[in-house]
């Protein structure tokens, strides 16, 4: 389609229909068409046509009045009826309209059947075309008469002319375009990799890798459906996966914190039990504060059970240490 509205000098048999349109009923009777003729020459070459002094330029003149005079009627009247008639599905296919065009028109109009005339005809069609687009982006709301424009590769100073946006606001709307056509072709390898799956791993696949819903019913054609029972799935599978991660995290804290706390009293060697208790001394007589004495002996590797035992109850240490030296 034309995808841009530059200025172009009209073909000659196509002014020279339009010139005829302008004119009334007595301009083209008999007694008034030469007359008519050169005021229409008169006015072509004002408008840089050379048709007064050009043999072949006055003599297609002078036909298309001739064919005016005898149908009755200006060619341009049929044509603008046939064109104004058009919607955006009839010029969905500008060649196959114009075909059209001239097979109606064409019996009453033996102009429009020439292969010279045709691609001013789809030129005509293609501007009719852009024309019902444009109107009907006018009516979108949001950023979707952009988006049909762009669609369509309607040219951009056409775009920002006819919807009065800016540059800047065409852009944003073609990168968003962009990347979301960007993403349908992830989600379409996507697919690829689960191809023959049933639409329950489909979905699961898509989901796992971060695909919206609408992008799953469009190109995945799967129903919403299946998609709300596969979410409800997953959602159950992710709470068991969480559950059974916060009970191993807990019985690894749990662990952690026994090898911290070290061995209970009754596991504790007589040998040992003697160091510890020397150790813990020695520490007291630095502090008498506990917050001072459970962190000096943390860090002394002293069994917390022992450390208890020193911080409430110091005097039984003494009947600790007997009871290790036998």
């Amino acid at each position: 389609m034309t995808t841009s509205e530059v200025t172009e000098k009209k073909p000659l048999w196509l002014l020279i229909e339009e010139n005829i349109l302008d004119l009334d009923s007595q301009d083209l009777s008999e007694g008034n068409l030469e007359a008519s003729i050169k005021k229409v020459a008169g006015k072509l070459d004002s408008e840089g046509y050379n048709v007064s002094k050009n043999g072949g330029n006055l003599l297609q003149l002078r036909w298309a009045m001739n064919e005016t005079q005898k149908v009755g009627r200006p060619f341009m009247k049929d044509l603008n009826t046939a064109i104004e008639a058009l919607t955006l599905d009839d010029v969905a296919d500008p060649y196959s309209v114009t075909n059209k065009l001239i097979l109606d028109i064409g019996e009453t109009w033996p102009i429009l059947k020439k292969s010279e005339n045709r691609p001013d005809v789809i030129q005509i069609v293609e501007k009719t075309k852009l024309d019902l687009l444009i109107v009907k982006a006018k009516d979108l709301s949001g950023d979707e008469g952009i988006r049909l424009l762009i669609e369509e590769e309607v040219a951009s100073e056409v775009i920002t002319s006819a919807l009065d946006i800016t540059a800047e606001k065409l852009e944003q709307v073609n990168t968003e375009m962009e990347k979301e056509l960007a993403e349908k072709e992830r989600v379409t390898t996507l697919l690829e990799a689960v191809e023959g799956k049933t639409d329950e791993e489909k979905v699961k696949h898509l989901i796992e890798n971060n695909v919206a819903d609408n992008l799953i019913v469009d190109i995945g054609k799967v129903d919403q459906n299946v998609i709300n029972v596969v979410k409800e799935s997953m959602e159950a599978e992710l709470k068991e996966k969480q559950r059974l991660e916060e009970e191993e995290a807990a019985l690894k804290a749990a662990k952690k914190a026994e090898e911290a706390a070290g061995p209970q009293l009754e596991d504790i060697s007589p040998e040992d039990m003697i160091d510890y208790i020397d150790s813990i001394r020695e520490i007291m007589e630095f502090s008498e504060e506990e917050k001072e004495i459970r962190v000096m002996c943390e860090q002394s590797s002293i069994p917390i059970s022992l450390v208890d035992i020193a911080v409430s109850e110091p005097d039984k240490l003494d009947e600790l240490e007997k009871a290790a030296e036998g």
